[in-house]
């Protein structure tokens, strides 16, 4: 008897969906209680506490229905068989423009044609709801239409330029590959990843936002400074241009080696009128990379990742499995969907467990800042991006466990206030 790939798979969907939805659910209870938790009182403005309820339980509503309907076609698509007959019909296309459909890179291409102005069809009204009617209701979205558009163009057209050498590699690879073919797969991926780790704050970054130095003064001077005192390597200080689209705040660094950049939000400086508080901020992101955190967690998605491709070469030649989705024959770009929606059992688990790392890095960081010398100002810059940013101020503590990669600030606050009552 033939194992139900694709109804296990579906089911677990569904399972998943349930599951979600009451995490969902107890999150929805907790942004709806009227006070704010204990550790927040007299931190957090009543004003700002009532904006962010508002903000959050308007975005959880958007959410129900989102994840709804994703469900919904995702689970169709499965189950009727529309991933085979597009398959068949991307191949009738390539045919019908005088190409080679025997010719698994071209399939493969139209196949991806497809399902890119499908998905783009598809998540457009979301997008276009949450961006112009939510987050421009609570005073966040400041993009036009025509910015949204022109920012959705240029993906599109990234996508098209950068996809098709990728893609044809990877089938060329598992074509060819041999016994060693998750070693290759993996390998190609490491290199894919440094390139464009290299390439995007270059190259595709400033597509979409004007990246300008760090005015002279005493904020850069401060930045520099700390830097300096902890020998990071700082090349680059640069200001992006986050409020033509957003008045969300955000900072970060990327870079290998001896050529490191910081940047900064603007909204990020204009919301923290002290310069304290964003040197702060900077002082946790600099924690990252003086704890290897950034180094640690690239060390596991490699990891996982020659893991992943190690499962597909196991899978990759079951007729079982293919037929099981309904196709008979087994492409490459098909065989790596499929495996990806087997697997997802094991990708709850991951990303669960990423999450609990990733939070214990979050809080060392913070411990970071604190030795520094930096606890006052990282408290009061932790608040007032909590604030800027309507982050939610209730959260459930199983939600928060399952989806947060960064602790709730009730946690971060409570966890600098503890290990200040240590040193007492």
């Amino acid at each position: 008897m033939v194992f139900p790939y694709m109804e296990a798979v579906v089911g677990f969907m569904i399972l998943m969906y349930v599951f979600e939805t009451y995490l969902d659910v107890r999150q929805h209870t907790a942004l709806k209680l009227p006070t704010l938790p204990k550790t927040l009182e007299g931190v957090i403005g009543q004003e700002k506490f009532e904006k962010s309820r508002a903000y959050s339980l308007d975005k959880s509503h958007f959410h129900f229905f989102h994840e709804f309907v994703t469900i919904l076609m995702d689970s169709a698509i499965l189950f009727f068989g529309l991933l085979p007959w597009f398959w068949k019909k991307s191949g009738e296309f390539v045919t019908f423009v005088g190409l080679n459909a025997e010719n698994e890179i071209l399939h493969t291409l139209a196949f991806l044609a497809g399902v890119m102005i499908w998905s783009q069809i598809t998540d457009l009204p979301f997008s276009l709801y949450s961006t112009f009617v939510i987050e421009a209701r609570h005073g966040f979205n400041k993009q036009t239409i025509w910015l949204f558009f022109r920012d959705m163009i240029k993906g599109i057209c990234l996508s098209v330029i950068i996809g098709p050498p990728i893609v044809a590699a990877i089938i060329v690879i598992v074509q060819k590959g041999g016994p060693y073919l998750a070693i290759y797969l993996w390998g190609f991926m490491f290199a894919l990843s440094l390139v464009m780790m290299t390439l995007y704050p270059v190259l595709i970054a400033p597509l979409f936002n004007k990246f300008t130095p760090l005015p002279e003064g005493g904020l850069r001077k401060k930045i520099e400074n700390l830097a300096s005192s902890l020998k990071f390597p700082l090349k680059k200080l640069f200001v992006v241009d986050g409020s033509t689209r957003s008045s969300h705040s955000n900072a970060y660094m990327y870079g290998f080696f001896k050529n490191k950049r910081i940047v900064l939000y603007d909204t990020l400086i204009q919301q923290c009128k002290n310069d304290e508080e964003i040197v702060a901020v900077i002082a946790h992101e600099l924690g990252h990379w003086k704890l290897n955190h950034t180094v640690y967690s690239f060390v596991a998605v490699q990891i996982l990742t020659f893991l992943q491709f190690g499962g597909y070469t196991l899978v990759r030649n079951s007729t079982d499995l293919f037929r099981s989705f309904g196709f008979d024959t087994q492409p490459v770009l098909i065989g790596l969907i499929i495996f990806q929606h087997t697997v997802i059992p094991l990708q709850h688990l991951v990303s669960f467990g990423l999450n609990l790392v990733s939070r214990s890095f979050e809080f060392q960081a913070d411990a970071f800042a604190k030795n520094l010398g930096y606890a006052s100002q990282l408290r009061s810059g932790l608040v007032k991006l909590q604030e800027e940013n309507l982050s939610a101020m209730n959260t459930d503590p199983w939600y928060s466990a399952y989806h947060y990669s960064h602790p709730p600030l009730v946690e971060r606050l409570a966890a600098l206030d503890k290990s200040d009552k240590k040193a007492e």
